[in-house]
């Protein structure tokens, strides 16, 4: 269980995971060693699972944001692997979730243009033979992405 300081750490890494042991520990009133310590045990217990730069998307010409959904012709273990083993090498598949419903995944996926998507999902995604159908939504307008979570 997590206590207010490990909550404190968390917040600030959220915000800044940029910041130093230094900082960190001012900001949630502890002295550099303890704050090193609490950083490396959330780490070894995967609450912290990684730092990661935000990068623009558009800055690298893509500009096209789509949800896929995607229903498997059959519902077996064996296709829910192959499906996942294949989407999970590509690039552009930012996200693959097992969801309830009439479809079995959810891709969250990027592309240049609408153009590229379309090759994307006839040459790369549409080529696997354990997919029985595909709808995509495209987003217009992302309002807001957030990428901290509540705590």
């Amino acid at each position: 269980m997590l206590d207010n300081k490990d909550q404190q750490l968390l917040v600030a890494l959220q915000s800044q995971a940029r910041m130093s042991v230094s900082e960190l520990a001012n900001t949630i009133n502890l002295s550099d060693t303890p704050t090193l310590r609490r950083i490396k045990k959330l780490e070894q217990e995967h609450v912290i699972t990684g730092y990661h730069a935000a990068i623009n998307p558009k800055s690298l010409n893509l500009n096209v944001l789509v949800y896929a959904f995607v229903r498997l012709s059959q519902n077996s273990v064996s296709a829910a692997q192959q499906f996942e083993q294949h989407v999970e090498k590509l690039a552009h598949v930012l996200e693959c979730s097992v969801i309830s419903g009439s479809h079995d995944y959810l891709l969250k996926i990027i592309s240049q243009d609408l153009e590229s998507y379309e090759q994307f999902v006839k040459h790369q995604l549409g080529s696997l033979s354990c997919i029985a159908n595909i709808e995509s939504t495209v987003v217009l307008k992302q309002s807001f992405s957030k990428k901290q979570l509540p705590l």
